[in-house]
């Protein structure tokens, strides 16, 4: 394979458990809107959802609002397709609220886009 076929392949997933710098980001982000009582709760990987047979969900962060409604945040740097269905059949499967956040660029006055399932 030559080195500009190489440059496209993915990275692959971090082992389960391990955040990356983006999820890492976002966990400190929790950690002040839980210090604020803002949220009440929030675990990264805490929760695993069956969407069918063989095909499961699991969430980047659990998070229990202030409200406490349960809310299942997906913390995103792209989407890729199956990434994008995955969380909308969750969505419509369980009662809670989905969320994907992403990093706004710095140009766009930063912090972290929200997008609600």
């Amino acid at each position: 394979m030559s080195g500009q076929g190489k440059a496209m392949l993915a990275l692959g997933r971090l082992k389960v458990g391990q955040m990356n710098k983006t999820e890492a980001a976002y966990a400190e982000r929790l950690r002040q809107l839980q210090a604020a009582g803002e949220i009440q709760w929030h675990k990264f990987e805490g929760i695993k959802l069956r969407l069918a047979d063989s095909m499961f969900y699991t969430p980047d962060f659990a998070v229990l609002a202030a409200d406490g409604v349960m809310e299942l945040h997906e913390v995103k740097g792209f989407w890729m397709d199956d990434a994008r269905v995955k969380i909308k059949m969750a969505a419509a499967l369980y009662p809670m609220r989905f969320i994907a956040v992403r990093v706004k660029p710095k140009r766009d006055g930063g912090g972290w886009a929200v997008e609600e399932f």
